[in-house]
This record gives C-alpha cells, sequence and structure tokens, in this order.
C-alpha cells in the first residue's frame, strides 16, 4: 500500500509536467506523453528514491534525479514525440521541475519509512511534578557527623 501511494505521488507529478512541457513544445498524442511519464516515474522510483535514497540522503538523491530525468525524457521524447523545438532543451526544461518537486517526494518517503522511530511529543496534559526539599551535600555530610557524637551520648 505505501509503494503503490507513493509511485501514485511520482506518476502524478511527473504526468503534469510531461503533459505541460512536452505538450506545449512538441506534438504528441496524449498516449505517448503517458507512456513517457510512466515509465520516468518507474526509472525514477526504482533508481532514485528505492537506492539513491536510503543510502545517500535526499540532497544526493534530488542531485542524481535531475541527469536520470533528462535522459530519461530525452532518450523516450526522442523516440515517441516530434518536436518544433530542441529536445535537449525540452527535456532539460522537464527535468528542471521534476527535480523541483522530488525534496517533497523525498521528505514525504523519508517521514514514512522512520515513522515507528520518530520520537512521540509528550502530551502535556498527562505530566506529573514531583516536590522534595532541597538539600545541600555538605548539610548532609554536617548531620551525619553529629548523629555519629551523639550516639555515644545515649542513656545508659
Amino acid at each position: 500500500m505505501f509503494h503503490t501511494k507513493t509511485i501514485g505521488i511520482k506518476l502524478i507529478v511527473s504526468i503534469i509536467v510531461v503533459y505541460s512541457i512536452f505538450g506545449i513544445f512538441g506534438n504528441a498524442s496524449l498516449s505517448d506523453l503517458l507512456w513517457v511519464s510512466i515509465l520516468l516515474t518507474a526509472i525514477s522510483y526504482f533508481i532514485g528514491d528505492r537506492l539513491i535514497l536510503p543510502r545517500y540522503g535526499n540532497v544526493v538523491a534530488t542531485i542524481a534525479d535531475f541527469p536520470l530525468a533528462f535522459l530519461t525524457l530525452w532518450l523516450l521524447g526522442s523516440f515517441l514525440v516530434t518536436f518544433e523545438t530542441p529536445i535537449i532543451s525540452t527535456s532539460l526544461m522537464a527535468a528542471f521541475f521534476l527535480t523541483c518537486a522530488e525534496p517533497l517526494i523525498h521528505a514525504y518517503l523519508q517521514n514514512q519509512t522512520e515513522g515507528g522511530k520518530r520520537e512521540q511529543p509528550i502530551a502535556t496534559d498527562r505530566l506529573q511534578t514531583e516536590f522534595a526539599e532541597e538539600t545541600d551535600a555538605q548539610d548532609i555530610n554536617k548531620k551525619s557527623k553529629r548523629n555519629d557524637r551523639n550516639d555515644f551520648n545515649g542513656y545508659y
């Protein structure tokens, strides 16, 4: 359930970006753009989110997602879409917008995978206070010395 929800979020983001950028600058059918989005999501999820993110963290995974998205969009776009503008500039623009959304997806992934490890906040309405006399260590030593001297002055 967790993986399908995450893949669904990534798919929605990549559909929006691919339909927006590739739909404006290229002559493509909706089915071709849907295939580009699905393949981009699958490649990005398994390489970027499942391999790189757990090992190296959010920053490195986000930096690695840019060339990964660019190469994927460039290769798939050159095979499936005919462009009026250069494919490289369109792929760079789409990869930039996808990379801007990736840190949010990575934060969601890390939040969900570390859910059991996080500390729960303390409820303030369930706190208890304990009161005690403040004592000084020197006062305790003086009292114990006085008690030692008084032991011999007892009733005989």
